[in-house]
């Protein structure tokens, strides 16, 4: 037992506190990349939800416009459906619906060139 009166008790209490904060510094940094990353992933799921959204409701325009040209190409009034004032509406809104998507899809492709270019 005399060898635990040698032992200097402050300098391996110091040294315990050193390794400490250096466990703890880690432990926040890797926090804070975990939380990062996590923000992307939630970020990333909302993209892919709003651009599922858009296509679904293109999906619907296109399944619209084709009754709408088969309601008047079976009532033979009208012999170009493209002049069909509601025709005309949904090719507009397809139109609109297709260049939110190309925006959103954008946004994903410069979302993803920026994560690369930060590894």
């Amino acid at each position: 037992m005399d060898y635990l009166k040698n032992i200097d008790w402050k300098e391996i209490k110091k040294d315990l506190q050193k390794v400490l904060e250096k466990g703890m510094a880690s432990m926040k940094k890797g926090a804070i990349v975990a939380q990062k990353k996590a923000g992307e992933l939630t970020e990333e799921g909302k993209r892919q939800f709003k651009l599922l959204t858009l296509k679904t409701k293109v999906h619907e325009a296109i399944s619209d416009l084709g009754a709408r040209v088969y309601s008047i190409m079976n009532g033979a009034k009208v012999k170009n459906p493209t002049l069909d004032a509601g025709v005309k509406d949904l090719i507009v809104r397809i139109k609109n619906l297709e260049a939110q998507i190309a925006i959103v899809e954008g946004e994903g492709k410069a979302a993803k060139s920026r994560a690369g270019k930060k590894k």
